[in-house]
């Protein structure tokens, strides 16, 4: 096929924390790529800086309709993290589904999907690479993400699977540990527990890679975190050393113990997310920066000073989202 110099790249979820990332970046080359960015309302901002507008909504499959017409690539970046279960079928199942159908109808050769790690259900995961645990999804929202991804791989898509995202924008991890923290003052299990995180950046980064990068083809999985976990007790102590949240009493607590006070607390985190938090949860990722041929801090939480003003502006007033 005889590519244009100009592509145009569809892109859903562009007006959310890491499909604005991706839209804008891609809009920063303007020689390279149109950005068709999906979204219900206008995204000014994007429009603004060079995207086209196309109005539709995954939980109303049949505004879909061409969304995929004369696209070089779909970068499939929404998803319902919350919400019912209905919800989130029609937006992550079925409004995945027609969107690959799409794609597929209008002859799309690269897309890809981002779906999440907490497909992999309860731990604890200890470094896993893709194909040595199979999904267990005990969450609406995971469960759907995960049928979406059949949708996908069927459309021969690169899927990838991050773990906690961090950033300007997040609006789940850092306001849950903020909650976590007040419910159950202490390092939790000893601060021991091993997680994977990754940058919106360095997110935003791997996925546009999958444009290009010749070893990134579907249909394949992927984890997408940066390659070295980091200790939930580090973590903390990061976000405490920028003034994001207090500082974690000395008092290391069991994780049985930690479950009982969450419990008597009243908080809104669950226990599920609280594991996902603070007990291991990592996944063998160095393949997938290997494939896309792009380098990597060497220091997963280096990036946490740069966001520091945002999450001290944000963390304290906003509730954490579903996982």
């Amino acid at each position: 096929m005889t590519q244009r110099t100009r592509r145009r790249v569809v892109v859903t979820g562009a007006t959310g924390f890491i499909g604005s990332r991706v839209a804008e970046l891609l809009l920063q080359n303007p020689a390279a790529w149109h950005v068709r960015a999906v979204a219900r309302r206008p995204p000014e901002a994007l429009i603004a800086a060079g995207a086209e507008w196309f109005r539709a909504d995954l939980a109303a499959p049949d505004t879909l309709h061409d969304v995929c017409d004369g696209a070089d690539a779909l970068l499939h970046l929404a998803s319902r993290v919350g919400g019912d279960a209905d919800m989130c079928t029609a937006v992550n199942t079925h409004g995945t589904a027609r969107l690959m159908a799409e794609a597929t109808r209008s002859g799309v050769p690269r897309v890809t999907q981002l779906s999440t790690a907490a497909v992999y259900g309860p731990g604890p995961h200890r470094g896993p690479e893709v194909g040595d645990v199979e999904p267990s999804p005990v969450s609406a929202a995971s469960a759907t993400r995960l049928a979406g991804e059949r949708a996908a791989l069927d459309a021969g898509a690169v899927v990838l699977r991050p773990g906690l995202v961090l950033g300007a924008g997040d609006r789940w991890v850092v306001p849950a540990l903020a909650e976590l923290l007040r419910a159950v003052p202490g390092r939790w299990d000893a601060g021991r527990g091993l997680l994977s995180v990754v940058a919106v950046e360095d997110l935003a980064r791997l996925i546009t890679a999958t444009l290009d990068a010749p070893g990134l083809t579907g249909p394949s999985v992927h984890h997408a975190s940066h390659p070295r976990p980091v200790r939930s007790g580090a973590l903390l102590d990061a976000l405490a050393g920028h003034g994001i949240l207090p500082g974690a009493p000395d008092q290391d607590l069991s994780w049985p113990g930690c479950l009982e006070r969450l419990a008597a607390s009243g908080s809104r985190v669950s226990r599920r997310q609280f594991e996902l938090l603070a007990q291991d949860n990592w996944f063998g990722s160095e393949r997938v920066w290997h494939l896309a041929g792009l380098p990597y801090d060497p220091d997963p939480l280096h990036p946490i000073e740069a966001w520091a003003p945002w999450y001290r502006a944000h963390v304290r007033t906003t509730a954490p989202a579903g996982h």
